[in-house]
């Protein structure tokens, strides 16, 4: 579908956003982007804006970052020279019937979207997006625990929270890198799963009990399950990561106050983003495809 009539904004973000608005560049919109690192030889057919406003007037589609929002309300937009906050204020400029396509959107930006009539278009629980994205996130975290610990991941006890979409293949993953991986899951479907793909699986309430012979441990569920209590009983200097979203799922305050390698492991997906920006990209043109034929029905 060519979309020659529409707008696009893409603001904040990294690298992945950069493959995003060039792919987006390739329907024939026109294409304004803000926030994230911007190559020396430009994105053809993308133009840089001087601030998030500029890149959003006008816009029928402002794409927020991969990553979220972070706890305090800004966008993550790490490169970006000024925080970016989109409250009722920024998204005044948005085109009437416009739609912010993101991954998830917090409180505040619900009420200001709905201040100004602007749908929200959520895509963290795309099952499909996720999965497409997995790989890149669990070779980050990979590569983040073989440099940050003194120990090899193969014949190491390793602990996984939650068997979603990325607990459940960073699991398997881990296993068939040789570690002992102790999964630990509230459901039991979940559990079983995790069974048959060679970890060893425990209930959330298991984790105070197994933490002491765990030498790394990794949380995917956005909840706060690894706590001060959890992480006394870890042994010393152990490798926390937490790779959900805000707020996240581990104490990392208390995790360095007692001594362990504490990593908050956001925006893995940047390790690829070439790979991850396309993926993302088709889960974002296939909504916008979706929203243009019904706009084209009505």
């Amino acid at each position: 579908m060519q979309l020659s009539e529409r707008v696009i904004a893409v603001v904040g973000g990294d690298e992945r956003e950069r493959e995003i608005a060039r792919l987006a560049a390739t329907t024939g919109a026109t294409v304004r982007a803000y926030g994230f690192p911007w190559p020396d030889g430009g994105i053809a057919g993308v133009t840089r804006a001087q601030t998030a406003a500029e890149a959003l007037a006008g816009a029928d589609y402002a794409l927020f970052p991969i990553p979220g929002i972070a706890a305090d309300g800004t966008l993550f937009a790490p490169s970006s020279p000024e925080p970016i906050r989109p409250d009722a204020a920024l998204l005044a400029g948005l085109a009437p019937g416009a739609k912010i396509i993101l991954g998830w959107p917090d409180d505040l930006l619900r009420e200001a979207a709905a201040a100004h009539g602007i749908e929200l278009v959520e895509y963290e629980h795309d099952t499909e997006l996720m999965l497409l994205r997995g790989p890149a996130i669990v070779e980050g975290a990979l590569q983040i625990a073989i440099a940050e610990t003194d120990v090899t991941i193969h014949d190491a006890e390793v602990g996984v929270v939650g068997h979603g979409n990325i607990g459940r293949l960073l699991a398997r993953t881990l296993v068939l890198l040789g570690a002992r991986v102790h999964l630990f899951a509230r459901n039991p479907v979940q559990r079983a799963d995790a069974r048959a793909a060679g970890c060893v699986p425990h209930p959330l309430t298991g984790l105070p009990e197994r933490a002491a012979g765990l030498s790394m441990l990794f949380s995917t569920v956005p909840s706060r399950i690894v706590d001060e209590a959890v992480l006394r009983r870890l042994p010393p200097a152990s490798l926390v990561m937490d790779l959900a979203a805000p707020p996240g799922g581990i104490d990392l305050d208390a995790a360095r106050a007692l001594g362990h390698r504490a990593v908050w492991a956001r925006g893995l997906g940047r390790r690829a983003p070439v790979t991850v920006g396309a993926s993302q990209w088709s889960g974002v043109f296939r909504r916008i495809t979706e929203i243009e034929e019904k706009r084209g029905s009505a």
